[in-house]
Parts: structure tokens; sequence; C-alpha cells
């Protein structure tokens, strides 16, 4: 059975006198606002950061280390990546040549093409948690019902895009396939810049190998890119799949109710909340896209509506329990694991 709007609705607003549907849309709109200087802080001082972790991967001291300065630089490419995100959003740095010029330069080196990862991020947002489009700009998801009537090859290849294996591999499949390959493939006059994107990151990986060495193609270059594509798609598969989340078809859907029923509240620690640029507040982003991720958490702190989120962790069961779901089931109103498909 599909849920209907009120449903939905309802379930959005957990007490009595809290806002909820337009309202609580309209009620965020005064954190919509961008500190213009507190952006290009951000911008340029993770910029900055993420070079001097790229020197520390690269210089010749104590290989610990520089597999240390390594994670670290992966790390502060998710973070990097995140501040891209909302400037793709129009949320910071609107009309600055310059921040288009870093951001361009960065989305073709991280193999997020601006034009293929605006088109079907701006769609995902539109259309978060709809049954019958789950999998553009985001993995599909299917009844249990429609997984049934798929047939063998189907079936694989469905499993095979939500396996953890194939997001920890984000680098290669949602990534250099995903965003580039495939959107060149299927429609290349309007992802030219997908080739660009492929061109310019293995550019700079086969310079880096060929005049600097394997060690150091590999520590600067390959490892930070796996360990942020890695996270990154992760984290993105979480934001949508986690045991609460709810599902719904065109007629039962609702905006507010994708946004604090569909998209989940990550809680993390400081420092990896600072890593990921507050993204783990992605009931408020999906809320409203405008708020620059350094105010997320003063939305979360000062309305009492966002504290009711549908919560997961990087904690490894948390990890677990997210990664085994595959199919929703509208009977029990639930995703499932694959046994209990043919339970």
């Amino acid at each position: 059975m599909a849920l209907d709007a009120q449903t939905l609705e309802a379930q959005t607003s957990q007490c009595i006198g809290m806002r909820e549907g337009i309202d609580l849309i309209l009620a965020t709109k005064q954190y919509a606002k961008e500190d213009r200087a507190k952006s290009w802080f951000h911008t340029i001082s993770t910029g900055l950061l993420l070079l001097a972790a790229f020197a520390g991967g690269y210089y010749p001291w104590n290989m610990l280390l520089r597999i240390l300065f390594s994670i670290i630089a992966g790390l502060l490419l998710v973070r990097m990546f995140i501040i891209y995100h909302d400037y793709l959003h129009h949320t910071i740095l609107k009309d600055s040549w310059i921040a288009k010029v870093i951001f361009t330069l960065f989305g073709l080196y991280a193999l997020n093409p601006p034009s293929i990862w605006k088109r079907s991020h701006d769609y995902h947002h539109n259309h978060n948690s709809k049954l019958f489009s789950s999998s553009i700009g985001s993995f599909p998801i299917v009844t249990k019902e429609k997984f049934l009537s798929l047939t063998s090859q189907e079936r694989i290849t469905y499993l095979f895009i939500r396996h953890p294996l194939t997001i920890a591999a984000g680098y290669i499949f949602a990534f250099a396939w995903g965003m580039c390959i495939l959107s060149l493939i299927r429609n290349p006059s309007k992802h030219w810049d997908s080739a660009l994107a492929l061109l310019f990151h293995y550019g700079i990986g086969i310079t880096a190998l060929v005049t600097f060495g394997w060690q150091t193609f590999l520590i600067v270059f390959l490892v930070p890119s796996v360990i942020s594509s890695g996270l990154g798609s992760y984290l993105f598969y979480a934001q949508h799949n986690f045991p609460s989340v709810t599902f719904a078809n065109q007629d039962g859907w609702t905006y507010i109710g994708a946004a604090l029923q569909s998209s989940s509240y990550m809680r993390m620690n400081p420092l990896m909340q600072w890593f990921t640029a507050n993204i783990g507040f992605h009931h408020i982003h999906h809320t409203n896209a405008r708020i620059p991720f350094y105010r997320l958490k003063d939305v979360y702190d000062e309305m009492p509506e966002f504290q009711q989120a549908k919560p997961t962790s990087l904690n490894l069961m948390e990890i677990w329990r997210c990664l085994r779901l595959k199919v929703w089931d509208p009977e029990l109103n639930r995703m499932i694991s694959y046994r209990e498909i043919y339970s």
C-alpha cells in the first residue's frame, strides 16, 4: 500500500505546536543567507589545507606520515566537494567568476563535471524518495513486487549497484563510470565536460606517475581519490537508505515529507562533522538547499522541528544496517533485506 500525502505530513510533526509543511520551509528562510566572507574563508582555507596535505604526502619523510597525510587529503576532498556542492546549488559565492574557475577545476579533478552533477542532483532534490524515479541522481530503489518481476539480469544489475563493495569502490563505479563515462556515452554534446574531467583527472595522475614515481602516484593521487569517492558514495547512499526511511508513489509524495521522512540526520563527532561540512544535517539541506553548509547546525540547534529527525551514524553497526537494505516493501512500510524478499 502507498503512503498518502496526509500520512506523510502528519509524520513530519512530532508534537503539537510545531511548524510543518510550507510553514516550516518558510521558517528556514532566515538562515538561507550567505555570509560572503565566511564562504570565502571556508573555500580558501579548505583548499590550502588540501594542498598542504598533498605536499605532506609527497614529502619524502617517514612512510607512515605520508600515508597519514594521504588519508587527511582524502577527507579534505570530501569537505571541498560538499562546498562545491553548495556552490552548484547557488547557495554560496554566486556570480563570482573566481569561484567559478576554482570550482569548475575542482569538479573536473573530482570527476564531478558541473553539467551532469547539477542536472542529476537538482532532479534528486525535486524528486527525492519518489519510487517511480528514484534511480535518477541517486541509488535505484524498487518495491519488493517490482524486484520479483525483474529478469535475472535486471536483478543482478540492481543488486550490483547497491552492493557494499560497489559503493566502497565509488571512485570507479559512481564517479569515473557513472558521472563521467556513462553521461558522455548517453549525451556527448550536453556533457562534453565529462570527457574534459576524465582527461584532466587522469592527466594529473599520469603526470604524477611519470614525474614523481609510483609511490607518489599512489599516496598523493590515487589513495585520496579512492577514500573521498568511497566515503562520498556511502554518505550519499546512507542519506536516503536507512532503516526508518520512507518512500512514496507519485500521489503520496510531498516535498517536506520527503525531506524529513526520507533524508537522514547522520550523527557524527565534531571532527567528522567538519570534514563532511555538516552534510549530516541532510534533512535540513533537503528542506531548504539555499542554507549554507556552515549554518545547518544553527538550524538544527534553534528549530526543534528538525531535532525529531530520523538518525543514523558512521558506527559500524549502523553502516551494516544501512547496507543490508535492498528493496522497499509497501506492506511492511519499510526497506527490507535480501533474505526478507523471499521470506
